[in-house]
């Protein structure tokens, strides 16, 4: 039993000794051992590693399996294996190689890379924090010869409180410039870095390029602020370093620190950002109706291309350091804002106004206010003006190699040239003249002044001129106001005459069209009437006609019934006369043979009877119907009779006449 009990104990013991004195080692496969040799040779004069088997650090690593060492003379450090996941980057710091040179930040590129670190070593690598990155994939790394910093975690044997402390600090400087993850632009990554520095960030932040920043290799000459363009040349394997991606490429081809003039468009970039940082800008855009003027800081110096009669500085060809001879065209550009500066020139019209009340968009004529005249009758009025530019985009370059900027030039040349124009013109006008002649004072001012916006290059389109007006509160803007208010006055008179007027034509125009509204609605009625009265009147025609031909016959039948009637009377009448004379005759014969009073009594007595007589038989007419006929014959006779008894009285009287017979020929006379 005592020999069983000391069995066990001298097996467990072994196993004991065993395992301390590390002589067999068993190591997972997803770990690797790092060796450190304890004894049994010469300690190391420098460096960390023990190249030639000193005592120290092994360059060497032991991969999975079982390892069978001398016994106490080794310790093995089992750690994991290095994984980087996609999409990430690893970052070196050697504790072992040379010592960095003055002036360089990082250690240099070996081509051994960092899995062999007896390669690295005799290679040249240097200590300090590499230009080498480690990409997506696990590695199999002596972390006591090489730090592995990555964005979880990091890898390896650290020494010391202070070594740990310069680990941590390289870690958060990675973790500031986002370096665990590869430069993207035109992704979510370059639109996540762009919110982080900037607070005017819009839907297009990924719309960005990127300038990069070299911390390593040589300096700028001492008149450079931008690193020029090198090994962009695909072509050049040995210079080409695709994006600053291969740093060694970079520097052969002559990089230098510092800012570069070359920028990253959109991609992807594995870039170790402890050698170049990446700024986000935003690329420039020039818009439809504007020309970009390059103002570049960098580039060689270029010859003057201003032509002989420029005399205000030089242009140069583009890609040289100056005012670029030719600007940039409408478009979006991937221009480096260090290297130099576009600005925008419009080359539409764009409007001036001088009043302080409006500002246009473009912000030229924040500063501009009215115009302050002095008239010829002393009102002192302000005058708003707008004036119409436009630049020749050929001449962009010429404004702004002349001026500087647009605004510098409205503010320091226009706007004290318009404002002499318009005061020396104020000058020569009463106010009223002012107010009613502005067309024409506008288009004398449009041609005068084209040639004097001509000589800086600028075309003048035209000059509008505001209404004058007084400064609100003072006593010349009070009398201006009088003066305007009589003027407006006196116009609404006149658009009231002309309102009343257009109201009476208006009027009558409604009445107009009352009449024919009522023409219309009684059309019908009208057209039948017209018809009836011209029916009435062709009826009234043909009667006329009838009557007229009824009125020629009894014309034409009265004529012949007068001709035979007076035909007929002729007859009558001399037969009458023939009786009458042979009557005549007869009582003249018996008047002489009657003698005195008493027969000529007895002549009127019988004619008297005889007619008195005929007027009771009815054979005389008072009124003859007739004036000439045969009817009434009798009585007819009977009146010559005493008319010739009369007659007859009056021959035998001679010339005296006796008072007895007048008075009876006056009877007879009424009678």
């Amino acid at each position: 039993m005592i020999i069983l009990i000391a069995v066990a104990v001298s097996i467990v013991v072994l196993l004991l000794l065993t395992y301390m004195s590390n002589a067999i080692v068993y190591i997972p496969n997803d770990r690797v051992g790092i060796v450190e040799r304890l004894w049994g040779a010469s300690s190391l004069t420098h460096g960390l590693i023990a190249l030639n088997g000193e005592v120290g650090f092994q360059p060497q690593v032991v991969r999975g399996g079982i390892h069978y060492f001398f016994p106490f003379q080794y310790r093995v450090h089992k750690v994991d294996l290095v994984t980087i996941p996609q999409g990430e980057i690893g970052y070196i710091f050697a504790r072992d190689g040379r010592e960095l040179t003055d002036g360089q930040a990082l250690g240099v590129l070996v081509d051994a890379g960092i899995e062999d670190v007896s390669a690295f070593l005799k290679a040249g690598g240097q200590k300090g924090p590499q230009r080498a990155i480690v990409r997506e994939g696990t590695h199999a790394i002596n972390v006591a010869q090489f730090v592995i910093i990555t964005a979880s975690r990091v890898h390896g044997l650290l020494l010391s409180d202070e070594e740990k402390n310069t680990i941590d600090h390289m870690g958060q400087v990675l973790r500031d410039r986002n370096g665990f993850t590869p430069v993207v632009i035109g992704g979510v990554a370059s639109r996540v870095v762009q919110a982080e520095k900037s607070d005017q960030v819009d839907d297009n932040a990924s719309d960005v390029l990127g300038v990069v920043t070299i911390h390593d290799g040589p300096v700028l000459a001492p008149d450079e602020i931008v690193a020029p363009r090198v090994g962009d040349d695909a072509n050049d394997r040995a210079t080409f370093h695709n994006n600053f991606q291969n740093i060694n490429a970079f520097l052969r081809a002559g990089g230098r620190r510092g800012r570069q003039h070359q920028v990253l468009v959109e991609g992807t970039y594995y870039i170790n950002r402890l050698f170049a940082t990446v700024e986000f800008i935003r690329k420039t855009v020039v818009p439809v109706g504007s020309v970009g003027v390059v103002v570049s800081y960098f580039g060689k110096a270029g010859a003057d291309r201003s032509g002989d009669g420029y005399s205000h500085g030089e242009l140069v060809d583009n890609g040289c350091r100056g005012v670029w001879k030719e600007p940039l065209l409408p478009g979006k550009y991937a221009f480096n804002t260090y290297a130099g500066k576009i600005m925008l020139v419009p080359t539409t019209n764009f409007i001036l106004k001088w009043s302080k009340e409006v500002t246009n968009s473009h912000k030229y004529d924040e500063n501009l206010s009215e115009v302050a005249l002095i008239t010829k009758d002393a009102f002192e009025p302000l005058m708003p003006l707008s004036v119409v530019v436009h630049i020749d985009y050929r001449k962009a370059p010429l404004v702004v190699q002349r001026f500087g900027d647009i605004k510098r030039l409205v503010d320091q040349t226009l706007d004290p040239m318009v404002s002499a124009y318009f005061k020396n013109t104020g000058q020569t006008k009463t106010l009223i003249e002012l107010l009613q002649e502005r067309s024409t004072i506008q288009e004398k001012a449009s041609v005068d002044m084209q040639g004097r916006f001509a000589a800086y290059n600028l075309e003048l389109q035209e000059v509008l001129i505001g209404t004058p007006h007084g400064n609100t509160g003072d006593a010349s803007g009070q009398r201006i106001d009088t003066i305007l208010n009589q003027l407006r006055d006196r116009q609404v008179a006149k658009e009231q005459m002309e309102t009343y007027d257009q109201q009476q034509q208006a009027a009558v125009k409604e009445r107009t069209l009352r009449e024919a509204q009522a023409t219309t609605q009684i059309q019908t009625e009208l057209t039948k009437s017209e018809i009836n009265v011209k029916i009435k009147t062709n009826e009234g025609d043909a009667a006329i006609a009838v009557a007229s031909k009824d009125a020629q016959v009894i014309n034409i039948n009265a004529e012949a019934e007068r001709k035979r009637q007076i035909a007929v009377g002729e007859g009558k009448a001399a037969a009458t006369e023939s009786v009458g004379k042979a009557e005549a005759n007869a009582i003249r014969a018996k008047a002489e043979a009657l003698t005195g009073e008493g027969a000529r009594m007895q002549i009127i007595n019988d004619l008297g009877k005889q007619f008195a007589d005929a007027l009771r038989e009815g054979q005389i007419a008072i009124v003859p119907k007739i004036a000439l006929g045969a009817e009434g014959g009798n009585a007819l006779s009977t009146l010559a009779q005493l008319a010739n008894a009369f007659m007859a009285e009056k021959l035998e009287s001679g010339a005296t006449a006796l008072t007895a017979p007048t008075s009876t020929a006056g009877n007879a006379d009424r009678l």
